[in-house]
């Protein structure tokens, strides 16, 4: 039974100077942007988006749909703890996360796990989680980066680092017996050390994502993914039929939104801002696009993928602190 949720601690120093170097960098990157691309971003006319209106709004809607999906796959990781927690609680601490999404590797994300500790939920656990999840969310953008492998020579190089990570993570999880590493770290003479605590903690983690690897969970898990995150390229796909007369087929939209994201994650930069919109707009550039038509397009994109997502995540932070 939820008596209550926990607050948030007050911000220290630290996070307090985080956010400024987090939000500088937006702000250097749009002036770098406004800069390096006035005269494309002065050919850019909104009246294509005016007139196509239901795409977008079509767009924001899968966009959200893509949230539901993820929520759903996070409450079935949470019942495989053992946790079960009503739907609105479990959706509002999610989606919580995404306020902290623009940090290398989504690592703030799991600020969520702040809301869970005073339930029991031990902290291995949810980082397990997440750690399986964003492997998920990794390995299913792979699957959707495929379809269009054959056109993006450039790009090749980066696939296939995600592709190596992903599987010597899958094995490394399936093979390394972790709970015997655990045991025997505990009795090691530098077990007080801060260094061997975090170290151990880890081990731990990676002992506990074991449960969410299992055939029928796996399946369902990376399932989800793949609607959730072909979701949002669809809404690619939809928006680029009004924005431009140049076709891009839903292989393409897939594949671009896909390998986009990808290098965007394997720059650990937050939220993959600047390799993310670089790497969109040259490949819708690439498919027929004129370059402010890309960048447009390039801009809803993001503006419905990641920044729609920040926004929900703050009122979701509000919704959490106002619960008594």
């Amino acid at each position: 039974m939820l008596s209550s949720v926990p607050r948030p601690p007050a911000s220290s120093p630290t996070s307090l100077w985080r956010n400024l170097l987090t939000y500088g960098l937006i702000a250097g990157f749009a002036v770098w942007c406004v800069v390096g691309f006035h005269r494309d971003l002065s050919q850019i006319s909104l009246a294509p988006l005016i007139a196509g209106w239901p795409a977008v709004l079509a767009a924001t809607a899968l966009s959200l749909f893509n949230y539901a999906l993820r929520v759903v796959r996070w409450k079935l990781y949470l019942s495989r703890l053992g946790h079960v927690l009503p739907w609105r609680f479990v959706s509002l601490t999610f989606m919580s996360g995404f306020a902290f999404t623009l940090s290398p590797g989504k690592l703030g994300e799991m600020v969520r796990a702040r809301y869970y500790q005073p339930l029991g939920i031990p902290i291995s656990g949810l980082m397990a989680g997440f750690f399986v999840e964003r492997l998920l969310d990794l390995l299913a953008m792979i699957l959707l980066a495929v379809a269009v492998l054959a056109e993006l020579q450039a790009y090749r190089q980066a696939l296939w680092v995600a592709v190596g990570l992903v599987v010597s993570l899958l094995a490394m999880l399936a093979f390394m017996p972790w709970p015997t590493v655990a045991q025997r770290m505990a009795s090691h003479r530098l077990a007080g050390s801060k260094l061997f605590k975090a170290i151990q903690s880890a081990v731990t983690m990676l002992g506990s994502a074991r449960q969410f690897l299992k055939p029928g969970i796996l399946f369902m898990g990376l399932s989800l993914g793949l609607v959730a995150w072909g979701a949002e390229a669809v809404g690619l796909k939809l928006v680029g039929d009004v924005i431009s007369t140049a076709p891009l087929s839903l292989p393409s939209a897939m594949g671009i939104y896909a390998i986009a994201i990808i290098v965007g994650a394997l720059s650990f930069l937050p939220g993959g801002l600047g390799s993310t919109e670089l790497v969109m707009t040259s490949l819708l550039h690439a498919h027929g696009y004129q370059l402010p038509e890309a960048i447009l397009l390039t801009l809803v994109c993001r503006l419905l993928t990641l920044w729609l997502a920040v926004l929900i995540g703050w009122i979701c932070v509000w919704a959490l602190r106002g619960k008594q």
